[in-house]
């Protein structure tokens, strides 16, 4: 090849400005530019709004599929501020729909952790052909639009205002989308879930794309992640509850200033055999991490101790394995920390060294006391653990070793 064909220089580098780097690489920030996507978008604009809900203690979050194929996501929090933050060229409003580097607010135990990147809803009005924004707070009502990630619009007061909090809404650019459809179920399992998980939050999805009547559900629930349980062991067949007695399950909630954070889990087992493990951290799924193999680490020593008490085990069988104790096991465990650390920008695994050992400790601690004090149902759990136990061979930790 000539020289020339081999040149490699400046004029070879594309500079992407602006929002223009979302709008060509969309999977990179919300997933995919189909109904997983679709479906990102609206959980980048819930979340903030969950956060700005939960601000109050508890709250309100409404989310409304709207017939021209927009979204709108509304909080009774106490509305996005609309005075100017250091160093921004606009309002916080402003900053937070149009600013990659403003971010969606500071994460923490109290915050939803957003999104893939924490951009939140920012990310969503670069991705929509058209968003509006409406605050209401200190008596005043403001609102702005916004195109592409661009405010079109100054930041208007347009009279007085009723209450407060924040009313957001997008219509998600078809020029980079496959589809404009959000999926309803898939939306509706993200909301059921941070219901489950913020005590006195209230979540409702409403419908209203299809001719006719328009389709709608509610989710609050006051008794947590033990509610959680009882949802996950309830039938497939039978119709998802949205307020749910409680049952005797093992459930604590524990701060531990070791980790900065406060820890949620409920747990029990069940006639079926098949294992149901959630974790979260800081409200977001999560497919494993410290807080999970410290529930595990905690359970199978609780387990084990019990099990040596009762004469279950002799002195020369091995401890129980983290991978012994799943049959029939349903639990959801949760921790919300002042500085979450994930591995990877998925933020999918946990990272938090100090979790693993105080989610251990408290798991071990609570359940090896239900085991003393229901020794029925305790002698039932341990004698499936036992049973399931390989014969003769050394236990194994969840790091296989």
């Amino acid at each position: 090849m000539s020289g020339e064909a081999n040149r490699y220089d400046a004029s070879h580098i594309q500079v992407l400005e602006g929002w223009e780097a979302v709008r060509k690489r969309p999977g990179m920030y919300i997933g995919s530019t189909g109904e997983r996507g679709l479906n990102q978008m609206v959980f980048e604009v819930a979340d903030r709004a969950v956060n700005e809900a939960l601000a109050t203690g508890s709250g309100r979050v409404d989310i409304t599929l709207m017939p021209d194929g927009g979204v709108c996501v509304a909080d009774d929090g106490p509305g996005v501020p609309i005075d100017k933050p250091e160093g921004a060229g606009g309002s916080g409003l402003e900053a937070l729909l149009t600013d990659m580097q403003a971010g969606a607010g500071p994460d923490g135990r109290h915050s939803v952790t957003l999104g893939f990147c924490g951009l939140g809803p920012a990310v969503v009005n670069a991705l929509s052909r058209r968003m509006t924004a409406e605050v209401r707070r200190e008596g005043v009502r403001w609102v702005q639009e916004y195109a592409r990630g661009v405010a079109v619009t100054p930041l208007t007061e347009a009279g007085a205002a009723t209450g407060s909090g924040t009313s957001t809404a997008f219509w998600p650019d078809a020029d980079i989308f496959g589809t404009t459809e959000c999926s309803f179920d898939g939306l509706a399992e993200r909301f059921r879930e941070l219901a489950f998980l913020n005590q006195g939050l209230e979540v409702s999805l409403t419908d209203r794309r299809g001719p006719g009547e328009s389709r709608s559900t509610r989710f609050r629930f006051p008794g947590g992640v033990r509610d959680f349980v009882v949802f996950l062991d309830s039938p497939a067949s039978e119709p998802a509850p949205t307020e749910l007695a409680p049952r005797e399950i093992i459930a604590f909630e524990h701060e531990d200033p070791r980790m900065a954070g406060v820890m949620e889990v409920a747990f029990h087992w069940s006639r079926s055999g098949e294992e149901r493990v959630r974790s979260f951290a800081n409200s977001r799924p999560t497919t494993g991490g410290t807080h999970a193999l410290g529930f595990r680490d905690g359970a199978a020593a609780a387990v084990t101790a019990y099990a040596r008490e009762q004469h279950l085990l002799t002195a020369t069988d091995p401890d129980l394995g983290t991978d012994q104790i799943g049959e029939g096991l349903t639990a959801v465990v949760s921790v919300k920390l002042d500085r979450p650390e994930f591995e990877g920008s998925t933020r999918g695994v946990l990272g938090n060294s100090a979790v693993r050992d105080c989610v251990g400790q408290s798991v071990q601690h609570h359940l090896g006391r239900w085991l003393k004090e229901q020794p029925e149902r305790a002698a039932a759990v341990i004698d499936r653990v036992v049973r399931s136990a390989p014969q003769n061979s050394p236990a194994t930790d969840s790091d296989g070793r």
